[in-house]
């Protein structure tokens, strides 16, 4: 994928291009977030999150429990011989989020998805890699639609090399996919598939495999800018060369030695990508949480040990690489790292003793915890506001184009289980919202004007954002960030990352509107598969000037016009306009062809 090709970026995140302010309140002193209910039951547990370019968060659950609390519909119904439960089964396992108007829509899986994995492709489509018994060497597509009842799930039978359950995906710089490792699988593949041998053999897995434990499913996998994969899994972690099939470099064990992987599973991920624009990145990952040794096997015993409370921190691109340990405001294991896209990390969701799987998890955490990887050692944690819902085993975290952070899961239960136990089967989704999105942040909160959502971007571009903020600003502290989306299950979320595009140039504009010049990554490297900016709807779109929007009657779209041609335009608006102020503005998109009007 070269730097003239044009990628397409959508409307993700409402505050992914986020204007960074000199106050600190703004960056840095949470007023502790906030938590509001959205849906009582979804139908299912909400064990796999993804959010896709038309702004719904596809999730599912699994296949092999039986019945869910949400039916397909127009009667449909799925048979499946090779189920344990139910092998008629007229009940969903995915939903479609619809974030915007807060609504569910089923979706009809086939086969089971249980602790799969997946990565959205270059036209915006979510590939879904794996599963457990007959879905485990399935690949599923859901190809997000306008109109929402032709969207669902295609399954291909026989998609995947080998069987893939607790996988990990990541996109590739050409818009494909490395699929790596799953319970007995020391091995990758890619999707699609196009050449020969369909299977790599990376001995990496197998060296970290603990017996009786594994602790080191899904591992933590972070493409950086040399082109290399920064693998983690359970204590340790390469840097590979999946092109070669070559370990390039072997960093340090984690200080302490113990586990960060499924079952004892911590979180990580790839700090924010900065000076874009230099010959070579530095890039930071960040792992927390996790279980001592022996935690799993203690656990299913019926000793709950307590969870982790460091988190160790590795400039990765160093010449001599380190780890810097740090230590959280509580333990915690099975929690979600979220990026922010402020830069901040959130800590979310998980338990304080035990560790993954089948009731063996205890001491929920409620408080999610802010990192700030500026700040200086010692200061970079700060407690937030707690929720209600324990969130343990199977609860997921992904953030939403707004800000929010869509919060849902948690079974721990072989079968949905509601009664008699310590942690029900948890069928709802919240959000979290962080303090920027206080009303009392409201002043320093940008409003994005331009660019518009759904434009098309190439690699490398000059690219002016154009923001209405009603505070004080210093332009020399002005920077714009983009953030990908994640795939996010078992605490992990796949493919996220932050780039800052920092601040070439700063224009004050007047009315408290600005223009920041900036350049978009050089490659596919940096940011692959598409350029994943967010924008505000811009303020002229906002209710309360829809009466100062005018409506074009006449001519028509798409109407063919001459050079000096003289031209009505027929319009309507509600409010009340000075007819001396009118005007007629023309857009012109840009494409590589030369415009013709």
């Amino acid at each position: 994928m070269t730097s003239q090709t044009s990628i397409l970026y959508f409307l993700l995140f409402q505050l992914t291009i986020i204007i960074s302010q000199p106050c600190h309140r703004f960056l840095t002193d949470a007023a502790g977030g906030r938590w509001q209910y959205l849906q009582k039951s979804i139908g299912i547990v909400a064990m796999h999150m993804q959010l896709l370019n038309n702004d719904r968060v596809i999730i599912y659950d699994r296949t092999d429990f039986g019945l869910s609390k949400i039916s397909l519909p127009d009667g449909k119904c799925r048979d499946d011989p090779y189920e344990w439960v139910i092998k008629h089964d007229c009940t969903a396992h995915s939903v479609e989020y619809d974030v915007l108007n807060n609504t569910i829509r089923p979706l009809m899986i086939q086969t089971n998805v249980w602790c799969s994995s997946g990565a959205v492709m270059p036209d915006g489509s979510l590939i879904q890699t794996g599963g457990w018994n007959d879905g485990d060497h399935m690949i599923r597509v859901f190809k997000p639609c306008s109109t929402t009842k032709d969207c669902d799930w295609v399954e291909f039978e026989n998609g995947l090399a080998a069987r893939r359950w607790y996988a990990t995906n990541h996109i590739l710089p050409r818009g494909g996919q490395i699929i790596i490792g799953g319970r007995g699988q020391f091995n990758y593949e890619f999707y699609p598939k196009k050449r020969a041998p369909n299977l790599y053999r990376l001995p990496f897995l197998a060296q970290t495999n603990d017996p009786e434990s594994e602790n080191n499913l899904y591992p933590f996998v972070f493409l950086i800018g040399d082109g290399n994969l920064f693998i983690f899994a359970n204590n340790q972690s390469i840097l590979f060369d999946y092109t070669k099939n070559k370990v390039v470099k072997t960093y340090p064990i984690m200080p302490g030695g113990d586990p960060r992987s499924y079952p004892s599973t911590g979180s990580a991920v790839l700090l924010p990508l900065k000076n874009l624009q230099a010959p070579s990145v530095e890039a930071e990952i960040l792992v927390c949480g996790g279980a001592p040794k022996g935690s799993f096997v203690q656990a299913n015993n019926g000793t709950f040990v307590g969870a982790l409370d460091t988190c160790g921190r590795i400039k990765i691109t160093d010449p001599n690489p380190q780890w810097v340990m740090e230590t959280m405001p509580q333990a915690r294991v099975m929690g979600d790292m979220i990026m922010l896209p402020n830069g901040n990390v959130l800590i979310i969701n998980g338990g304080a003793a035990g560790t993954a799987g089948w009731d063996v998890g205890r001491n929920p955490v409620l408080n999610p915890v802010l990192y700030r990887p500026d700040d200086k050692l010692g200061s970079r944690f700060e407690l937030q506001n707690p929720t209600t819902i324990p969130r343990m085993y199977h609860s997921s975290a992904v953030l939403l184009r707004d800000g929010r952070v869509l919060v849902g899961g948690s079974n721990p239960h072989i079968y949905y289980n509601f009664t008699g136990v310590i942690f029900p089967t948890e069928l709802s989704l919240e959000e979290f919202s962080p303090a920027y999105l206080d009303q009392e942040n409201s002043s320093l909160r940008p409003k994005i004007i331009l660019p518009a959502s759904q434009a098309k971007l190439n690699y490398k571009q000059n690219l002016v954002v154009m923001f209405r903020v009603t505070g004080t600003i210093a332009l020399d502290m002005v920077s714009v960030t983009m953030v990908a989306p994640s795939f996010t299950t078992h605490s992990f979320a796949m493919n996220q990352r932050l780039l800052v595009l920092g601040n070439e140039k700063v224009t004050c504009l007047g009315n408290n509107t600005y223009a920041v010049q900036v350049t978009t990554p050089g490659s596919g490297v940096l940011y692959p598969t598409e350029l994943s900016l967010e924008a505000f709807s811009p303020a002229y779109l906002d209710p309360e000037n829809s009466i100062l929007c005018p409506k074009i009657v006449l001519t028509a779209s798409q109407t063919k016009l001459k050079y000096k041609q003289k031209l009505v335009v027929r319009f309507t608006v509600a409010g009340t306009v000075a007819i001396d102020k009118v005007s007629v503005t023309m857009w012109l998109r840009r494409s590589q062809h030369t415009p013709s009007l």
